[in-house]
């Protein structure tokens, strides 16, 4: 967010992990799950709000003088989050707290016996200057209850005052009830906490015009700079997971945008710096793959390529003689002649094996490496070598 200058950017929301410690599974759309992240947060609640706190300076920085941020949480958090931002928004001698908005929600998912269910998140609204932000309250009006129409349109009086009603509709108040994305709607990708478009479609129309700069800084699966193309807003969407990155990508590409992606891993150096899932799951997206339906016990399959091919993918180098061994014994129990595995580099035993397995059994494995797949990507030895010299440089 460095990079984002000073007072840039008209709206902001962001939705960043609950502090809930869990885990969160992601489902890609061909059923097959992966894990995501992890929403756990060693230390306890005081290490969340240090991580959280120059995470939103950044944002009340960049954030307009007529903007606004909106912060969805949920109860793990939500008392600590709102100090921190009244202290934030009070060094500049404004709190503008504006509204603890309840996005309620129906989840048929679990039950309790020993407390009320919870069936709602928060969602702190702040503007930088109020009350001289951007606020379009017609635009996000809601529609009254019929028999509010019906008084109106007879002229009833309540509370000493003639019923009168708005052509838009109602001022909307501060408990959105807006249905949780099902497992059927064709609005859900499989990402971990996914928020549906209709969520943003109110925040973005409420605190912005078209032609304005919205910031997800924690994007997720890319919702809010859909529904930001959708409206005619230009956007910054920003994550950590390039799993995130790449969904967000497909998502927009779906809406005829051409999104530049900066900051992908794509240097030898990035890449082995990843987590070993994370990398797993970019190896097997760049191959146009999807991982294996176990979560454990794949007995060294950690993916299929588009052909049916068996994936392995090893987050290491001189990977030898033995995991050739282990991975032709795994494909020939699913019946298969043929498999790739992807690492780093290979010894010479690897490639010994491959050709020993391909004379005496008909077995053909591939090894390919990251480097390889990257020159596939269109990454040629130049570009990887100002990546390597950006990474080095960076460190220094």
């Amino acid at each position: 967010m460095h990079q984002i200058g000073t007072e840039s950017v008209d709206l902001i929301y962001l939705d960043p992990p609950f502090f809930s410690e869990k885990n969160y599974e992601l489902v890609w759309g061909n059923g097959y799950e992966l894990k995501a992240y992890e929403d756990r947060w060693l230390g306890g609640i005081e290490n969340y709000i240090a991580w959280m706190e120059p995470i939103l300076r950044e944002c009340h920085r960049v954030l307009k003088k007529t903007g606004s941020i909106y912060l969805q949480c949920d109860w793990h958090a939500d008392a600590h989050l709102r100090l921190l931002l009244d202290k934030i928004f009070a060094e500049s001698n404004k709190k503008n707290f504006l509204n603890a908005i309840v996005w309620w929600y129906h989840d048929p998912a679990g039950t309790v016996k020993n407390r009320f269910k919870k069936k709602h998140d928060t969602i702190l609204f702040y503007a930088k200057d109020y009350p001289n932000q951007v606020f379009n309250c017609d635009d996000v009006r809601t529609p009254y209850k019929q028999g509010t129409i019906e008084q109106g349109e007879k002229g009833y009086i309540s509370f000493g005052r003639p019923v009168e009603t708005h052509p838009k509709g109602k001022v909307r108040e501060d408990v959105w009830e807006i249905p949780f994305i099902n497992s059927q709607s064709k609005e859900r990708l499989g990402y971990p906490t996914q928020k549906p478009e209709a969520l943003l479609e109110v925040i973005i129309k409420a605190s912005s015009i078209e032609g304005a700069v919205v910031l997800d800084p924690m994007s997720g699966g890319g919702t809010t700079a859909a529904v930001a193309q959708k409206l005619g807003r230009q956007w910054i969407a920003i994550d950590v997971s390039p799993l995130a990155c790449q969904m967000t990508e497909r998502r927009l590409r779906k809406l005829g945008v051409s999104p530049r992606l900066i900051g992908m891993p794509m240097s030898i150096k990035s890449l082995r710096a990843l987590e070993p899932f994370v990398f797993q799951s970019w190896v097997i997206e760049k191959l146009y793959g999807h991982p294996s339906p176990k979560k454990v016990g794949d007995k060294g399959i950690d993916g299929f390529l588009p052909d049916g091919r068996p994936l392995q993918v090893k987050r290491s180098d001189g990977v030898g003689r033995n995991v050739v061994d282990n991975f032709e014994t795994a494909i020939d129990r699913m019946g298969k002649k043929e498999g790739m595995i992807v690492a780093f580099s290979f010894g010479k035993g690897a490639h010994e094996e491959v050709a020993r397995i391909k004379n005496s059994k008909s077995v053909n494995v591939e090894l390919k490496t990251v480097e390889q797949i990257l020159e596939d990507m269109g990454a040629h030895d130049e570009e990887l070598e100002a990546l390597e010299w950006a990474d080095k440089h960076e460190e220094e």
